[in-house]
């Protein structure tokens, strides 16, 4: 009597599962962490736990283990409860709650101490493996995740491993080590131990696609001894679209179409009418519209938005209306992809000015411009040479709180120095960090690159290049061709001799016409034996694929300033 009383006293007190993995997690809370912690000699006993063995069950030991962010007390849980004292329910742990203690285990990367848990629980299977893998693989441990594979292939002798040998492939294939993944394919089905499914072969066709090598990746399709599934149509769909393979991909969507489990869905059919209007074949792309309504597959907004950028690529911005018209019947809401490519129709089309209107329309259709509308047409304005009008739009999306992107900034900056208005490029390139955009590689190139030309900047020059390198970019062989060359029409040739040094010790190619400007300073200061000298160091320095060129260079040099034969 007074044990169903207790009983009903922590009923009452715990009324939910969630209310219990509180008190359970309060509870663990209070054991001090001891990394790492596997039992070997029993269950650790902690006294405050036993309050609540009567409800312990696998779904309560996983909420558990899944509320806990410290590890540590995860594992202390999961001991405990392994063999509870008292254990009225006698409780055990089942397959989930090895798993929920696995995950726990690799979110916080502790793979050793995974490694070491699935171990000591005798636990190694192909699903836990195949875990390992997918961790080891976020972390872009290749290595580590390969060694894994094959320790699953000792554990499953029976070749039953093909989770671990998918995500394997799997990682591979993300890593964009393609050519090491057909290897260990190629491997696998040669040895004919693991039996291999759609997965395998569908990743293998991803993997292909993904580098561009259509060919194989349609060979590997043609050749699945299993049948194809929605997602390897798809994904050999999807290859073909991308590479203008239009025939091929309505092939492939053919013979969906004469599958009976793998009929083309409004994804299939989206996927062939982009990889149409990306050609502008548009005609092909309508017609393939009429036959998926036909089939009763309702297109949706990315089937639409695919056609009326398919229109406006060839600007022809009135059909895409007429087709935003059409989605808008049909009850599907347009959105700001739609309209900016409407916003780039327009370009398209030489009608600037109405592009500029819809932009200013699109807020009062509920649609907010973001930055690549706004990108659209700053860079419009840019290629008709109107960086002012370009300017304007990038202040309009600042005060509106839209951050520009950093193409839209040198789009513009390439204008300025085009125009040469330098002081105001150099003012345009230190608002940016203003506003907080960083300015990538070529936003300083741009600038760095036509001040050094004019050598009447060089502090200026200098003060960029100090701030283009604070940003983490590193000088390459064209920045550093424009420094020297800089400080060698100033006179400076001391500073330009630090230069070189620095570029070549980066492993820089200097090119001829700086190799050239830069021996010719030494000779136009008269010394003529300083310039040789100097030449035939950086020879010799030189890769050897160079070194006859910058020979001919200095030969030629010679004869202009020493009038003497060539060597």
């Amino acid at each position: 009597m007074a044990s169903k009383t207790l009983t009903n006293q922590f009923l009452s007190r715990y009324s939910s599962s969630s209310s219990l993995v509180t008190a359970i997690t309060k509870t663990l809370q209070t054991v001090k962490p001891n990394f790492p912690f596997i039992r070997k000699n029993g269950p650790l006993n902690i006294p405050n736990l036993s309050q609540f063995s009567p409800y312990l069950n696998p779904n309560l030991v996983v909420q558990v283990i899944n509320n806990q962010s410290n590890p540590y007390h995860a594992l202390v849980f999961f001991d405990w409860a392994s063999r509870p004292n008292p254990n009225p329910t006698k409780y055990s742990h089942n397959f989930h709650c090895y798993v929920a203690m696995v995950d726990l285990l690799l979110s916080h990367r502790l793979f050793s101490g995974a490694t070491q848990f699935l171990e000591s629980h005798k636990m190694l299977c192909d699903f836990m493996i195949a875990k390992m893998i997918r961790a080891f693989g976020v972390e872009s441990n290749l290595r580590g995740a390969i060694d894994w594979f094959y320790r699953a292939k000792m554990v499953e002798k029976d070749g039953n491993c093909i989770k671990s040998f998918n995500n394997l492939l799997g990682v591979l294939v993300k890593a964009n080590r393609v050519k090491m993944a057909a290897a260990i394919f190629d491997q696998v089905i040669a040895e004919g131990v693991i039996k291999v499914d759609v997965i395998t072969y569908t990743t293998m066709i991803r993997g292909y696609c993904k580098i561009g090598r259509i060919e194989d990746a349609h060979k590997v399709f043609d050749e699945m001894p299993c049948r194809p599934n929605n997602v390897a149509f798809g994904t050999m769909l999807s290859g073909f679209c991308k590479k203008g393979m239009m025939v091929e991909a309505r092939q492939i969507v053919d013979k969906m179409l004469m599958s009976q489990d793998c009929l083309p869905n409004v994804v299939s059919y989206t996927t062939l009418i982009d990889g149409y209007c990306k050609k502008g074949e548009m005609e092909a792309a309508m017609s393939c519209l009429d036959e998926m309504v036909k089939l009763d597959i309702a297109p949706n907004l990315i089937t639409y938005n695919a056609i009326v950028n398919g229109f406006c690529l060839l600007g022809k911005v009135d059909e895409a209306k007429k087709m935003m018209t059409k989605m808008r019947l049909d009850g599907v809401k347009d959105d700001v992809v739609t309209h900016t490519s409407l916003l780039k129709g327009f370009c398209v089309a030489g009608r600037i000015d109405e592009a500029v209107k819809h932009l200013k329309d699109m807020s009062s259709l509920g649609v907010k411009p973001d930055v690549v509308a706004y990108g659209a047409l700053v860079n419009e304005y840019c290629k008709l040479g109107k960086a002012n009008d370009g300017i304007a739009l990038l202040r309009e999306m600042v005060a509106r709180g839209t951050c520009p992107s950093v193409s839209s900034f040198n789009a513009v900056l390439q204008v300025l120095v085009n125009r040469g208005e330098l002081n105001e490029a150099v003012l345009f390139l230190k608002w940016m960090p203003e506003i907080g955009l960083v300015p990538n590689f070529l936003s300083y190139y741009t600038v760095i690159s036509s001040l050094s030309k004019t050598g009447s900047s060089v502090q200026l020059v200098g003060e960029l290049v100090d701030c283009m390198l604070r940003d983490g970019h590193q000088l390459d062989h064209k920045t550093y061709s424009c420094l020297i060359t800089m400080y060698c029409k100033t006179g400076e040739l001391e500073k330009a001799a630090q230069i070189l040094s620095d570029a070549m010790r980066d492993g820089n190619v200097i090119n001829l016409d700086t190799f050239a400007v830069f021996v010719e300073g030494y000779f136009l200061k008269g010394n003529s034996s300083e310039a040789e000298q100097v030449a035939l160091e950086l020879i010799k320095r030189s890769p050897a694929n160079v070194t006859d060129d910058y020979q001919t260079v200095l030969n030629e040099l010679k004869c202009k300033y020493l009038d003497a034969p060539s060597l």
